[in-house]
């Protein structure tokens, strides 16, 4: 994340899906339900979804009254790449 955020993503591939997605890191999310509601709104999308897809897919899942602090759709959609660049499909 610009400005040294860390955003990490955990996550396995099933069937080319995204499965146990948990997003964590050093950014505050309110209201605290806002991060279930990312990791679920992840969970069963393509593992071949580019940045674009996941960042709209990640902004669709939160309502109106989120509000994000060191952290931004399109930073987590780089981290879900990024984890998938490292997980073996299986």
């Amino acid at each position: 994340m610009p400005g040294g955020k860390l955003v990490v993503v955990d996550l396995e591939v099933r069937d080319g899906r995204l499965a146990a997605v948990q997003l964590s890191g050093d950014f505050f999310l309110e209201p605290d339900s806002a991060l279930d509601a990312i990791n679920h709104a992840l969970a069963g999308q393509s593992a071949h979804a580019d940045e674009a897809a996941l960042a709209a897919v990640v902004r669709n899942a939160l309502g109106a009254d989120v509000m994000m602090y060191g952290i931004s759709p399109e930073a987590i959609a780089v981290a879900v790449r990024r984890a998938l660049h490292k997980e073996p499909e299986a």
